[in-house]
């Protein structure tokens, strides 16, 4: 998409989390998409308007794209299209299609000129894989914190795009327990931890993703690396290092699941 026009925009529905921008498909129309870029779990399209299309796929939702050539994580991906809700008609005759069952996505407009200033951007944390991130800031912004570590690393504004499977498979290979208070973590734990997120993140994306119910690639395959999952989804299987069984307990409404043997 970086580099072509968009052509048409076919708009099917007025709204996903929230109503999509006034007169989208009237603002996009014939814009070229300048830069495309990425921050957290949120994508950024610079558009020749002078806006830029800041996109999220919540829960559910995920982009296809047709007309392009498959990659390797090619299989079938079951999506209804009664679920599409927004299509780019895209300069050279492939399409872009926004399809999302539970409608937990949004797509906004904002002026390009204030876009450091993008309210749901502001509170973000350092990503995982970025030089901001690293045991030295863990130590910092973790120090006092009477939180559970698992709820901590999920705190957009601490890690941003950190997400519940990583969290849980980055806390085990560092054998930090979920439950133990942030402020516990710094100085050797957190020495461990910082770069157990990395490795986790960085062998996640070299195998295309994790693809439990909804994600998918834009070609419309499947990711890999929950064939490689140590913890997340084996509650009462047996740990990979020491045997004991994986629990599985709730924290902040989703899924933990750790050892309680090899993670202290």
């Amino acid at each position: 998409m970086e580099g072509r026009r968009i052509l048409r925009l076919e708009q099917r529905r007025a709204d996903l989390r929230f109503p999509l921008p006034e007169r989208f498909a009237e603002r996009v129309a014939n814009a070229r998409i300048d830069r495309l870029a990425r921050q957290a779990k949120f994508l950024a399209a610079h558009l020749s308007t002078g806006e830029v299309l800041v996109m999220h796929l919540g829960m559910s939702g995920r982009f296809t794209i047709s007309g392009a050539m498959q990659g390797e994580f090619v299989h079938e991906t079951g999506v209804l299209p009664a679920h599409d809700h927004v299509i780019f008609h895209m300069e050279g005759g492939e399409t872009v299609t926004y399809n999302d069952p539970r409608r937990f996505g949004f797509m906004e407009l904002w002026p390009a000129a204030s876009f450091e200033a993008y309210p749901r951007l502001m509170t973000m944390g350092p990503e995982p894989l970025s030089n901001g991130f690293s045991a030295a800031y863990l130590d910092t912004a973790l120090a006092g914190k009477a939180a559970p570590i698992k709820a901590a690393l999920l705190d957009q504004s601490i890690i941003a795009g950190l997400g519940n499977i990583y969290v849980c498979e980055a806390l085990y290979r560092a054998g930090v327990s979920p439950k133990r208070l942030s402020r516990s973590v710094p100085g050797v734990r957190a020495s461990r931890l910082a770069p157990a997120i990395n490795a986790v993140i960085a062998e996640a994306i070299a195998a295309g993703g994790s693809s439990i119910s909804d994600f998918a690639g834009t070609d419309g395959g499947l990711g890999y690396f929950q064939h490689r999952f140590d913890v997340y989804g084996r509650e009462g299987e047996a740990c990979k290092r020491c045997g004991a069984a994986v629990k599985r307990i709730v924290q902040s409404g989703r899924s933990t699941f750790y050892c309680a043997t090899c993670q202290r």
